[in-house]
């Protein structure tokens, strides 16, 4: 047992109420998992800002490992902004089912076996708003791990909402992230957006598996060119200040969003994504 910091000034017989030993044993969020389900896993999808394709990147990297033949599910946590039912294609609501005498929530599937769990599925349309207060967010962020019942996930991917707020606390404190992946896009602010996700994941002690950069370049039809529309990429440089892997650069292609639209996300092909298979293959 470790020794009292104010055992000179401490009159009491047991520490108990000590604020010293309140400090030295931090208070467990960590939600438990329904014994019927089982992860093996879990991936957070993170960015210090909106509109730069972590929705994109969560399901590429779903996709990518269900096709080498892990068990692979998505835990939609943008819960006011929720885009990947769409991206496969999927409408309608979720099923209930009695597990140990209580009701817990079967998640969607998609048409290559991905388990997906959506805010945007618990709605009457897709186009209705969540208008919820941070807390009630993050607690429904809770109740989709707690209350729904994942089956023989090898890897679950989370995707967060943009920012520092009560469900990226939520997540890191509640479920057991392995570790997280920055995505970012390679405008001048990347360092900021890199930056805020970087210091939340020290503060939270969340492994970091490295970054991926959303619309790196435009490829010229024509010649095969690499046209950086948004200027030169800075996200190498701030990776490497960070001690951090660049996973992937992943290009402005009219294909890609044809195919997200179209709820076809399982089919489009990833030549660029290697690195970041293997970053959460070595976990």
């Amino acid at each position: 047992m470790a020794e009292c910091s104010n055992s000179g000034s401490c009159g009491k017989s047991s520490c108990e109420g000590c604020a010293s030993k309140e400090k030295s044993n931090p208070q467990n969020f960590m939600a438990e998992q329904n014994v019927f389900s089982d992860v093996k896993h879990v991936i957070g999808v993170v960015s210090g800002k909106g509109g730069v394709g972590k929705s994109l990147v969560t399901s590429l990297l779903a996709v990518k490992m269900n096709s080498l033949g892990f068990h692979t599910a998505i835990l939609d946590a943008d819960i006011t902004g929720p885009s990947i039912p769409k991206a496969f294609g999927i409408e309608g609501g979720v099923g209930m089912v009695q597990a140990g005498g209580a009701d817990v929530m079967l998640p969607a599937t998609s048409s290559t076996g991905i388990q997906i769990m959506s805010a945007n599925l618990l709605l009457d349309h897709d186009t209705d708003p969540v208008i919820w207060r941070g807390p009630v967010i993050a607690g429904a962020v809770k109740q989709f791990w707690t209350e729904t019942l994942w089956k023989d996930v090898d890897y679950m991917f989370v995707d967060m909402p943009p920012g520092t707020g009560d469900v990226p606390l939520t997540v890191f404190q509640s479920l057991p992230v392995d570790g997280i992946i920055i995505v970012t896009s390679p405008q001048e602010l990347v360092g900021m957006i890199v930056a805020k996700a970087v210091n939340m994941a020290k503060k939270m002690n969340v492994p970091i598996l490295g970054i991926v950069e959303n619309m790196s370049y435009l490829e010229c039809p024509d010649c095969g060119k690499h046209i950086n529309v948004f200027g030169e990429s800075h996200t190498e440089q701030v990776a490497e200040e960070y001690g951090l892997k660049l996973l992937a650069q992943i290009p402005i292609d009219p294909k890609i969003a044809q195919m997200v639209d179209g709820g076809q996300v399982e089919y489009i092909e990833m030549p660029w994504f290697e690195e970041a298979v293997k970053a959460v293959e070595n976990l």
